[in-house]
């Protein structure tokens, strides 16, 4: 489902240059759930950037679906992102002047999908917020808003699901609702898993770990 050879990320030149990601090859089959573990500048969060198509290479191919991200124009990455890859991230990143039901109804609509605004009510009950469809985000707390992002990104039924640090905002318990929400969302769609995290915990629920350190795959071993 997921493929990278030799992919580097550097921002910068000369004296000024940094190596975000260095030489990253790696498989990820259909269907799997994956931990890329790793501390706080390792690298983690810019290579799901890479693979969810939201930022380019500086070298290396990156194949996501038998597609080739290197080849296609802005406009081109953004219709092979759509419908294909669900994103949620740490900061939820819903519009603060729509309601939970219209924060997952609109991009679907966007998208050209019938009946948007029953998927996303149906999306949202699935998510525990049948009760909270006309609230706005600044009315809800922080772990409904990120069962809001989650039922945004889950709603097109996408092939692949990326979680960047996605219970870094929230307490504990919060957040372990959150993660038991996301795999049963996986199971429900069969969609690949990647989850960027530094939690080793949370790591061990996957099938595969993939643990990096100074933009480098250290080690890529089973849960």
């Amino acid at each position: 489902m997921i493929s990278s050879r030799d992919v580097t990320l550097s921002f910068g030149t000369g004296h000024a240059r940094t190596d975000v990601l260095r030489g990253i090859d790696l498989d990820i089959a259909r269907g799997e759930s994956v931990a890329i573990l790793g501390p706080s500048g390792s690298g983690k969060s810019s290579l799901m950037a890479l693979l969810s198509g939201l930022e380019r290479a500086t070298s290396g191919e990156i194949r996501v679906g038998g597609t080739s991200y290197g080849s296609l124009d802005e406009d081109e990455l953004a219709r092979a992102r759509r419908g294909r890859v669900g994103i949620v991230l740490q900061a939820f990143h819903l519009l603060p002047t729509m309601t939970a039901l219209e924060n997952v109804a609109v991009p679907l609509e966007l998208a050209g999908a019938p009946d948007a605004f029953e998927t996303a009510r149906d999306q949202l009950q699935a998510v525990g917020l049948g009760h909270r469809l006309d609230h706005y985000p600044a009315q809800l707390s922080g772990g409904e808003q990120q069962r809001v992002a989650i039922a945004r990104a889950v709603a097109p039924r996408p092939q692949i699901l990326f979680a960047d640090e996605p219970t870094g905002n929230l307490d504990g318990e919060t957040g372990g609702g959150i993660i038991d929400l996301l795999f049963d969302c996986r199971a429900a769609s069969d969609a690949t898993l990647v989850i960027i995290t530094h939690d080793p915990s949370l790591a061990s629920r996957c099938n595969r770990i993939i643990e990096m350190q100074d933009g480098q795959i250290v080690a890529d071993r089973a849960a």
